[in-house]
């Protein structure tokens, strides 16, 4: 099992109109073969010393995946291609951070 948080910097004001869009492909990513938890979340201001500033313009993706090889055929199925179009004007920028359990 893989986990991957995926952090995606939306275009400033945007982030509704980004999250709109990507409910849309929730549904299919979570029937494709492989895939654990596919998850959108925003950041939560709760006034904790430790927590980094609330970002305004992030959509923090998490998921677990059951295999890099499920990973890598999410990032290459068609539905997240018609996805990237629809919200090419939408992202500023996306990191991914792919993890394993220690």
């Amino acid at each position: 099992m893989i986990h991957v948080i995926a952090t995606v910097e939306v275009a400033p004001g945007r982030r509704e109109a980004f999250l709109a869009e990507f409910r849309r492909v929730v549904t299919l990513v979570r029937a494709e073969a492989g895939c654990l938890e596919y998850v959108p979340a925003i950041d939560r201001p709760t006034g904790l010393a430790a927590q980094v500033p609330a970002r305004e313009d992030v959509v923090t993706i998490l998921e677990r995946w059951e295999s890099l090889e499920a990973l890598r055929a999410h990032l290459a199925a068609a539905h997240m291609a018609e996805y990237r179009a629809r919200v090419k004007g939408l992202v500023a920028r996306v990191q991914l951070q792919i993890l394993q359990p220690a």
